[in-house]
């Protein structure tokens, strides 16, 4: 509810934000793109009064394709997912961000994953827009097309999952249904549906068919990726006054993020293999991914390790994550 210069919080966002302190306070690199993302939609909910001449209302920005197409409404196209109805809507929006985008960020790197989240929500957005013409031309359904308003970043988290998850193996619980990890947004797709009242179904299904189609641009296309050219351009101009000083200081340091140095390169290697589990990790990590064994530790007795089910392994992972 707009009073005033903005809005008010009704005591969910001091939890999204001890949530997200707490845990880039236990990293020992933060993902600045997730942060960024983090803080951008929360800001333009809040919408406070210095910044109302340049962040439009949400009734301007609401995704309707109707509205789309016949004015050519690219503002609406774009800045929708980064509105949210409500508190509730925003806080478990972000922090399914802060998990998702911790992982990704943290294995691709910050270029990377920033080119990957534009190119997400491009190419959901426009699935949407499209599955809402076919409805209307196909099967003269004009609800969707005419008379849905949404906004929110679901549909891209809802792309996020299907790229994080695409090469697991791995099982896990969706609403208490056991179900293969790689099909787990198609399975939490049907059941917000079926016990969520309101929510954009061609919304959250465009995120998902965005992800498949991201992943599949991904393996077919040998070459760089244009966004993460554009993108990695940009860091460079932006950090160059930086890397000016640190030159002058004489400093040799790196910087590691990712996988590999930002701005050089290295043949270091960029994994390592659990003793325990023999699942591989990112070389930034010291603790393994899966069942949380320390790097260079000695594995735990094949006995105890074979004992662990699916879920244990990945409770573990989760407690490593998100520390819940």
């Amino acid at each position: 509810m707009e009073r005033g210069g903005g809005r008010f919080s009704r005591g969910m966002l001091p939890l999204l934000a001890f949530n997200v302190v707490s845990e880039y306070y236990r990293l020992e690199r933060k993902p600045p793109v997730t942060a960024g993302l983090i803080a951008a939609n929360t800001i333009i909910y809040l919408r406070p009064s210095f910044l109302k001449s340049i962040i439009p209302s949400i009734d301007e920005v609401w995704f309707n394709a109707f509205l789309i197409l016949k004015n050519r409404d690219l503002k609406r196209y774009f800045l929708s997912p980064f509105y949210h109805m409500g508190e509730s809507h925003l806080v478990y929006n972000m922090l399914s961000l802060l998990w998702k985008g911790i992982q990704l960020e943290t294995s691709m790197g910050s270029v990377e994953f920033a080119s990957m989240v534009s190119a997400l929500l491009v190419l959901s957005q426009g699935i949407t827009l499209l599955l809402a013409e076919a409805l209307l031309v196909f099967f003269d359904y004009q609800k969707a097309f005419y008379s849905e308003y949404a906004v929110g970043f679901s549909g891209v988290l809802f792309a996020m999952k299907v790229v994080l998850n695409s090469q697991s193996d791995n099982y896990t619980y969706v609403q208490g249904f056991l179900v293969p990890t790689r099909y787990a947004a198609w399975a939490e797709l049907i059941l917000i549906q079926m016990f969520v009242p309101g929510v954009s179904f061609l919304g959250h299904l465009g995120g998902i068919l965005a992800g498949m189609l991201y992943i599949h641009l991904k393996k077919s296309h040998s070459g760089p990726n244009p966004l993460t050219k554009i993108f990695r351009a940009v860091s460079r101009l932006v950090s160059w006054p930086l890397r000016f000083i640190r030159g002058l200081l004489g400093s040799g340091e790196q910087r590691n993020y990712g996988r590999g140095a930002v701005g050089t390169r290295t043949a270091e290697t960029v994994v390592w293999r659990c003793g325990a589990c023999t699942y591989d990790n990112s070389s930034l990590l010291t603790v393994c991914e899966m069942c949380g064994t320390g790097r260079g530790r000695s594995p735990m007795p094949s006995h105890q390790f074979n004992d662990l089910t699916l879920e244990e392994l990945r409770n573990r992972r989760i407690h490593r994550f998100a520390g819940h």
